[in-house]
């Protein structure tokens, strides 16, 4: 079977997602080829995993800190040349897509005939969940932004509909306890802000991961350059994680077992209803700023216990390269009769 795989790039959260996939499918004998949009390429790393992979424009958020900003997401895309690439995307030798809400092959796949498979945490909104984001208008936007002939959704809860459990890779580095060290993945907020509000709490050390060329310490402020190894170590050794609302980072924090404090993006919808549930299912604690008194109280709390996740990327590897023959309720359930579950707390 040969396969080209889309993947949103705007978020960390979709590459991670297609790094679990890539072994999988290939022990599982399928022949894949990847496609890239929503960031420049130059800003692309650790992709090796993904060989000789394409890039498109795509579309993507423009963020002002840790709020959409809504005028240059508008004008910073370019709707023309994505409906160029769409169409001149060739499809020819593909037997399957599968799209990780990347609109290029989303689309070239509905208009040329092409069966498709959406995989990624959006495709549970076409689901109804406890919070309040989701509903007709959102769900148009999520068949409209990357549509697949077969949608699966995967969410920290299937709440009684055909959702699966979080696909991700397991813990780099065995989890440890601690009682004052917390990460904080803030990318698009202003790194000097985010001292001067932390460095108040003494008694806490602060890895702040940023935009920045290189490492410094000043105080209880430790800022660190993006580094995928370096980033899981902390997290798999701090008390807890303060960051924006991404599904990935929130389940890797789950996963390590850290208590979570996040401010989702205004004006992303997935975000804010990320941070609904989140809370819903006492997994963490929502704030707006980082002047909130919940800051205080959050650091206080002690760590939950870690969550084992499924091996997901396999359950779904082994179904696609039997030509996706079951239905998503049947590879939904056997997704959940794993090990991992979480219970609503309301």
């Amino acid at each position: 079977m040969k396969v080209l795989y889309g993947v949103q790039a705007t978020g960390n959260g979709h590459i991670t997602r297609a790094r679990v996939m890539a072994p999988a499918l290939e022990k599982a004998g399928v022949d894949v080829d990847y496609l890239f949009s929503g960031r420049d390429p130059e800003e692309l790393f650790n992709m090796e995993p993904f060989g000789a992979y394409q890039c498109r424009q795509g579309l993507t958020f423009y963020m002002e800190g840790s709020k959409v900003n809504q005028w240059k997401t508008f004008t910073g895309n370019n709707p023309i040349k994505l409906v160029r690439d769409i169409f001149a995307l060739n499809l020819d030798q593909y037997d399957l897509v599968i799209t990780d809400f990347e609109p290029v092959t989303a689309w070239a796949a509905k208009l040329k005939g092409v069966p498709s498979v959406g995989i990624a945490h959006q495709y549970a909104f076409l689901h109804a969940l406890p919070d309040s984001k989701t509903g007709f208008i959102f769900r148009h936007q999520i068949k409209s932004f990357a549509p697949a002939k077969v949608s699966v959704g995967i969410h920290w809860h299937h709440f009684n509909h055909a959702i699966c459990p979080p696909l991700i890779q397991a813990p780099l580095f065995d989890p440890v306890k601690s009682d004052n060290k917390v990460v904080v993945y803030l990318p698009h907020d202003n790194v000097d802000q985010i001292c001067r509000a932390l460095q108040l709490y003494t008694e806490y050390e602060f890895f702040v991961y940023a935009r920045v060329d290189k490492a410094t310490d000043d105080g209880n402020m430790h800022v660190r350059p993006f580094s995928r190894d370096g980033f899981h170590r902390d997290l798999s050794d701090c008390s807890g994680v303060i960051c924006n609302s991404g599904f990935g980072l929130l389940s890797e924090a789950i996963q390590y077992g850290k208590k979570i404090l996040t401010l989702p993006q205004v004006g992303q919808a997935e975000q804010e209803s990320n941070a609904e549930i989140l809370e819903y299912l006492g997994l963490g604690i929502v704030i707006d700023s980082l002047q909130s008194e919940r800051l205080a109280q959050w650091l206080a709390l002690p760590m939950p216990e870690p969550k084992v996740f499924p091996d997901l990327a396999t359950i779904l590897a082994e179904w696609i390269a039997a030509g996706c023959n079951r239905t998503v309720q049947s590879v939904v359930d056997d997704a959940w009769n794993s090990s991992y579950s979480v219970t609503a707390s309301r």
